[in-house]
């Protein structure tokens, strides 16, 4: 076949073509993977110069004692505390509740009777197994500006923020309008028998004149290493154990797959009033669901309820959870549900329900091994909730600052809610997501910087409320007791 001149001309004008193409691809490829490696290296943490202070010695010290729980022994952290507020200058109690099972104790007396402030924190972590720590868990090691061990963040390194807040306290030489309290806690990990239960139970006096508690629970939210969202914890769900008992295994299967439409309804309960306010404050931050969260009372009105994740529905219904079926010795079946209800909720009121509906299966209710409720939530209203959301801006910088309700973790508030105290969750330092999948998990680490700030927060949160806006008067050295907070040599 003969090729024309001109057929040549246009296959040259094709290839042509054809490389400009391939030219201009190749450069934008090699910009787009520029510009994502600029994105890359902006985005990924380089470990900062660690900058020691007493604090993270302190921290490293707290966390190489062993109080895992179970077995259940907190005497060695609770004397090494001791040790801490006794340099301090406080006159610190142990209460001991059962052998091991040990709390500390002390209190500045304030000017003012009423209206006192504690700082509540537990001694006992989860145990740590050593396999698959890239440190050792009990070694406090620093490695790219972290400090690793279990307890660093859950809750030692708070309890530590709190422990030099309470002895600033002291060194300052100058009366509080109001008590301060610092508790640290047994058996907080294991449901608290021998710490805030026992205590309530038999040293009442340990919480006389207490109003205000600031212990774990809070959420900080961080992006580009930058928080976004400092979250009060103000409440959370409560939790209720029992077991469904039936004559046979496949009757509890059959009751189970009755059951299973409340494991996650998909209509909402009620909106409590802490609720509709963690969403309307998180809402900016939540870019796909914001028009969702910030008035969730239209959302649900117009029926759309169901397009926010499990995280969000949660906290406006009240749901539950069925295991698998187990043999009882008695040649009877059984199966465990947990009922996750809502704060305020009568758990009374919700067994007779979930009785009433086994009724058509045959099954009925047997033993009931946890029971909680119905627990308040603490207002987001008082003037330390301001506080605390003024120092927080004031520590991180423009950011913001709403209360927090939790679906799915408990702690102590809530045996403190039902008698009047208004607990606030503060966690004074960052943790972003990937130290948090440590807590009661592996390699659990905070940050050297970051722990440094939530001790300086603290600090400030504390010294706020003890001595208000107006500068106190020197009048020597507060009295601290242990039992009742007359002043020292009194």
């Amino acid at each position: 076949m003969t090729v024309t001149p001109a057929r040549r001309r246009l296959e040259r004008t094709i290839v042509s073509a054809v490389l400009v193409v391939i030219v201009a691809l190749l450069a934008a490829l090699i910009l787009h993977n520029r510009r994502m490696a600029q994105q890359i290296a902006h985005e990924t943490y380089v470990p900062r110069a660690v900058r020691m202070t007493p604090e993270v010695y302190l921290l490293q010290q707290y966390v190489r004692i062993n109080t895992s729980n179970p077995p259940g022994n907190e005497s060695a952290g609770a004397k090494w505390l001791m040790e801490q507020l006794n340099r301090g200058g406080a006159r610190a109690e142990v209460i001991t509740s059962a052998p091991n099972r040990t709390n500390v104790y002390a209190r500045i007396r304030g000017r003012n009777r009423g209206e006192g402030l504690m700082l509540l924190n537990h001694i006992d972590v989860v145990p740590a197994p050593r396999k698959g720590w890239s440190k050792p868990p009990f070694a406090g090691a620093i490695a790219a500006n972290m400090v690793f061990g279990r307890g660093t963040a859950d809750m030692k390194g708070i309890a530590v923020c709190q422990l030099q807040a309470f002895l600033d306290v002291i060194a300052s030489h100058r009366t509080p309008e109001h008590d301060i309290v610092f508790l640290a806690v047994a058996d907080e990990e294991a449901g608290s028998a021998f710490g805030v239960r026992w205590l309530l139970d038999h040293r009442p006096d340990v919480f006389e004149d207490i109003h205000y508690v600031i212990g774990e629970g809070g959420v900080t939210e961080t992006l580009n290493e930058k928080l976004s969202y400092f979250g009060i914890e103000i409440g959370a769900k409560e939790v209720t154990e029992l077991e469904v008992v039936g004559s046979s295994r496949e009757q509890l299967q059959r009751t189970r797959i009755g059951l299973e439409p409340y494991f996650e309804p998909l209509d909402a309960d009620r909106v409590l009033p802490g609720v509709r306010q963690f969403f309307s404050s998180v809402a900016p931050l939540r870019v796909e669901f914001e028009s969702l969260l910030s008035d969730i009372d239209r959302t649900i009105a117009t029926g759309k309820l169901w397009l926010l994740p499990t995280t969000y529905r949660d906290l406006l219904t009240n749901n539950m959870w069925a295991e698998g079926v187990h043999a009882l010795p008695d040649g009877r079946f059984a199966m465990k549900v947990t009922m996750i209800n809502l704060p305020q909720e009568d758990p009374d009121a919700r067994i007779a329900w979930l009785a009433r509906l086994l009724v058509p299966y045959g099954a009925t209710i047997g033993e009931i091994s946890r029971k909680e409720g119905p627990i308040p939530m603490s207002p987001y209203d008082t003037p330390l909730f301001a506080l605390i959301a003024r120092e927080a801006r004031a520590e991180y910088g423009s950011t913001t600052v709403g209360p927090e309700v939790l679906f799915g973790s408990t702690s102590d508030a809530r045996f403190l809610r039902p008698r009047g105290f208004v607990c606030y969750g503060v966690q004074p330092f960052l943790l972003d997501y990937f130290q948090t999948t440590g807590v009661h998990g592996i390699d659990e680490r905070v940050r050297v910087d970051w722990f440094n700030s939530g001790v300086d927060l603290t600090r400030r949160i504390v010294r706020a409320y003890a001595f208000g806006a107006q500068e106190p008067p020197e009048s020597g050295l507060p009295g601290v007791d242990s039992r009742h907070g007359t002043p020292a040599g009194r």
